[in-house]
């Protein structure tokens, strides 16, 4: 291998890169791309974790000269071409891509200058992952400084849905894949709490530079399923005014039967069982503050509903055990959330009030 170049290109662009969604290829090890990464991240590891092991295990041994000779030889030969050949592949479907490992060292620099040998150069981010991530700390500690405002409102109420229509919104249940309570889990994994963080501090850093100072998050919990909220933004989300969505009861229990029965439904390909399984999961979830005896009522008349869509009936028989628990469980746990907020909440009304009231607020 030649020497390594250091005059080849660099770039400490970290808006730009986060907020225009650069592809970025990730060099580091895959058991350190599942810790934390970037939406727009590829990963592409100059070496497996069990190289890299052994790679750290010599560098404490016996110091950086020999590690990097260990490293060499590790990645050599016809897995090295490999390798490069990945790389390049991923260069050619992403012309416009940069490389990093976890502090634009001496993987990256080793991997940069191979692609340099064959005539590919490609732009490397000073600082790595390591700087990048620091960027997106920053975000959060900085970025909800400016004003904000909570929705809230009652289960059922369209929440999430009415936020979508707002640019100010962040969608903090989206980014967490989790609709943040017993029957929000989604099918799709949730992220690690750091890809969590990173997804929000990127909407949050792009909706600055499109302008937007102001910000508009649902009222959650300090947990998302298992992804916590950022500390500061939680902080900032007890400080905020309040916007209160009000619906109709019978709406709400429309909505969650949309939710979590229908939409559920398609995405178990229309399996009935699937879909009981899911709902008396979820469901199970609540039995210690349920208790025994509300908790088996409600497990009946799920089974009642599904039964009933076995037999070729509609999805509405599920309405008896959702409005039953909304008004058993969750009404009155969020009616008294919502006396704590009382005191600051500045708007009341149904979505297209709360609309015209935010439209009118500076952004």
């Amino acid at each position: 291998m030649s020497e390594l170049n250091h005059s080849v290109e660099l770039t400490i662009d970290y808006d730009q890169l986060l907020a225009d969604d650069v592809p970025m290829l990730d060099l580091r090890a895959p058991i350190e791309f599942i810790e934390g990464a970037f939406p727009c991240a590829t990963n592409l590891p100059l070496m497996s974790d069990e190289e890299r092991a052994q790679v750290g295990t010599c560098f404490k041994q016996q110091g950086q000269d020999a590690a990097i000779k260990l490293g060499h030889s590790l990645v050599a030969g016809e897995l090295r071409q490999q390798r490069l050949d990945g790389w390049l592949n991923w260069l050619n479907e992403h012309p416009t891509g940069v490389i990093y490992c976890f502090r634009g060292g001496l993987r990256s620099q080793t991997v940069q200058q191979w692609l340099s040998d064959v005539g590919r150069p490609v732009t490397r981010v000073q600082g790595g992952y390591k700087a990048l991530r620091r960027r997106l700390l920053q975000e959060i500690e900085t970025g909800f400084e400016q004003p904000g405002f909570v929705l809230s409102g009652l289960t059922g109420s369209g929440k999430t849905d009415w936020l979508s229509r707002s640019p100010l919104s962040l969608d903090l249940e989206g980014y967490a894949h989790h609709r943040g309570s017993s029957f929000g889990h989604w099918a799709e994994p949730q992220p690690s709490p750091i890809d969590f963080e990173n997804r929000l501090a990127i909407a949050r850093l792009k909706q600055r530079r499109a302008g937007f100072e102001a910000w508009l998050v649902e009222d959650e919990s300090a947990m998302i399923g298992r992804c916590p909220l950022p500390k500061r933004l939680y902080e900032r989300m007890q400080q905020v005014p309040v916007l209160l969505l009000e619906v109709p009861f019978e709406q709400r229990v429309r909505q969650i039967q949309l939710d979590y029965v229908e939409t559920m439904l398609n995405h178990f390909n229309g399996d009935i069982s699937r879909l009981s399984s899911y709902l008396q999961d979820s469901l199970k979830r609540l039995y210690k503050r349920l208790g025994d005896r509300d908790w088996r009522r409600l497990s009946q008349q799920m089974t009642d509903a599904v039964n009933q869509q076995l037999l070729g009936f509609d999805c509405d028989g599920h309405q008896e055990w959702i409005s039953e628990l909304l008004n058993r469980y969750y009404d009155p746990i969020y009616r008294r959330h919502q006396d704590s907020k009382e005191h600051r909440i500045v708007q009341r009304g149904t979505e297209e009030e709360l609309e015209h009231w935010l439209a009118s607020q500076p952004a």
